[in-house]
């Protein structure tokens, strides 16, 4: 390719920065309870962990924020967008997997209550929705199609997106190539920030699970 052809190849490229957060903390997190599409509000230290996380992030560049439209993501996501000044975009298919007859129930309750359903669960098998709920092949289309939908909407842009643990990790799974049935190997701690690039079509895991800058903020608050 000559050397003209070269830069405008190099023109045409177009890159997302997507950081992506979990929520801040709610009781139930606390309590290992499921809480899936439940609309569970952020207790006093997530309450505490956003307002960490805002300040981290005011000195950061981003051109938009989406949340996922459940309370303890938005909260979560508005006390940055109000630090940087910006619209927040609230966007359903950002919200957490929804656990069927499981949410509102800690893991112990639902072995007791159906073994066979929590058997399965643990298996991951792909197509089992936990009566009524979405299965691990439906998360996986929603989120991979989140992906896309933002690549397209924010070319050369830096977005944030603040989302959920399920989310989180069918992410991680897409953009490392980690099979959607294996067992979690990363974990996806409240107001962590995870950074991923795509660079026309093509996405790349950069940093996953930064949480020094949230236990420094939240030692920094006053009591």
């Amino acid at each position: 390719m000559s050397e003209l052809g070269l830069k405008e190849t190099m023109s045409t490229m177009t890159t997302l920065t997507l950081c992506m957060a979990r929520h801040g903390e709610t009781d139930w997190n606390a309590e290992n309870r499921i809480q899936g599409q439940l609309d569970i509000p952020l207790n006093s230290r997530g309450q505490e962990q956003a307002k960490a996380l805002s300040s981290v992030l005011a000195s950061m560049h981003f051109d938009a924020i989406y949340s996922s439209d459940l309370s303890r993501a938005s909260v979560t996501a508005a006390a940055i967008a109000d630090q940087l000044g910006l619209e927040l975009n609230i966007n359903p298919a950002l919200r957490e997997r929804h656990y069927g007859s499981f949410q509102g129930l800690t893991y112990a309750e639902v072995g007791r209550k159906t073994p066979e359903g929590l058997k399965r669960f643990l298996a991951r098998e792909l197509e089992y929705d936990m009566e009524g709920g979405e299965s691990l092949n439906t998360l996986w289309s929603r989120c991979v199609t989140a992906l896309g939908d933002l690549a397209r909407a924010h070319p050369n842009q830096t977005v944030l997106v603040v989302s959920h643990g399920a989310v989180l990790d069918t992410v991680y799974r897409y953009l490392v190539g980690h099979a959607l049935d294996a067992p979690r190997s990363v974990t996806t701690p409240n107001c962590a920030l995870n950074w991923m690039s795509c660079r026309d079509g093509a996405w790349k895991l950069d940093v996953w699970g930064e949480v020094s800058h949230v236990a420094d903020a939240l030692d920094a608050l006053p009591e």
